[in-house]
Order: structure tokens, then sequence, then C-alpha cells
């Protein structure tokens, strides 16, 4: 099949992001078959591997979509610094597109954006809402912020220093406070305790 045929009838999906195995079944050939079109397809910029097995319309996607593709099926929302800076609350602009997951902390490098996806316990996998038109999930001012001084302790260093902060002013104190309860360790619930009241 031509090459722009093929592309004719991708887009005749709509999706903004898809598996190999989709296009397998979509054009009814072999999944070597379908991989090398998907290869020169990308090569001449009209698709993008995200990762493999994995591919974006190249105008059809933005990176806040991302995380939920690239960790499926874990469920996973936008938060800590790119949801405070989504809500206004830091003015430094994220170079990486940062989520939370109930899923194995992970790093994707794709042509879109770099993604930086963090674990937390099940127990706090809440707060979040639809961004986007519902194509992506995202952290409320107050679990951004309560997800950011969750992992302060991670080993990674990424949230030990919280840049310069803007409080919304219908930002739910008691809301927040109520959340420290679900929090298992006392310790970190403590130092989290701690760490609000510095900030507020």
């Amino acid at each position: 099949m031509q090459l722009s045929k093929v592309f004719a009838k991708i887009k005749e999906l709509k999706q903004p992001v898809f598996q190999t195995r989709d296009i397998v079944a979509l054009l009814d050939q072999s999944t070597t078959t379908a991989s090398k079109s998907l290869a020169r397809l990308a090569t001449d910029k009209h698709l993008l591997r995200l990762s493999k097995g994995l591919w974006a319309m190249a105008d059809r996607v933005e990176p806040f979509m991302l995380p939920s593709f690239l960790m499926a099926p874990f469920s996973c929302y936008i938060s800590l610094q790119s949801a405070l800076y989504h809500h206004g609350m830091i003015e430094q602009i994220p170079e990486i597109v940062y989520a939370v997951s109930c899923g194995r902390t992970k790093t994707f490098n794709t042509p879109i954006a770099t993604v930086s996806v963090h674990h937390i316990p099940s127990a706090l996998f809440f707060g979040y809402q639809e961004g986007g038109k519902n194509t992506f999930k995202i952290a409320t001012p107050e679990k951004a912020l309560f997800d950011f001084l969750y992992l302060k302790p991670a080993k990674t260093r990424l949230f030990t220093k919280l840049p310069e902060l803007t409080i919304p002013s219908n930002f739910n104190h008691k809301l927040f406070l109520q959340w420290l309860t679900k929090i298992k360790s006392p310790s970190r619930r403590v130092m989290m305790e701690n760490s609000f009241g510095i900030l507020m």
C-alpha cells in the first residue's frame, strides 16, 4: 500500500496516539510491514515515535496528554511543577512534563517533551480534574502542592526546593490538612505539615 494511503487511513482513526498493533488491525498487514510504514512516516515528520510501538499524530498531541499514554495501563495525572505552573502558583516554566502515578517512577524522552512520572501510593491517587477539553487529568492546586511536598524526601532530589510560590486566594487549606491524615508514615506526615506551615 502506498505510504500516502497508509497515512490517510491513520488520519481517519482520529486518534492522537495509537499503537503499532492498531495499525496492523486497521490495514490487515503484518507487524513488520506496518512498522516499516510507521517508521517511514515518522522519518517524513508525519508521525512521532513516542516509545516502542507507540506513535502520535504530529499535529494532534500536546505535552500534557503524553503521561497517560506512556504509563498505560496505569492511570496518572499531571502534577508537581507542571500543575503548579499551570495554576499560576510558580513563575518558572518547567522544562519537563511532571506527572504522578501508582505505577513505577519512570522518565520518557519523546520528540514532544521529556516526561517524568513519579510513584505515589494508591491511597493518595486523588485530587485531580479534567483539563484541555478533557484530554488529560491535572492535579488541583491543593493536590499539586501536596504531591510536591510528599515527594520532597525522594532520592531524586527534584523536589527538595520549591520555586517561589504564590498561593491562590481560593486555595483550600482545610482540605490540604485533611489529606495529611491519609499518609501512613507519621514522620512524613509531620514533615509535610511543617513544610506546609512554613509556606503559609
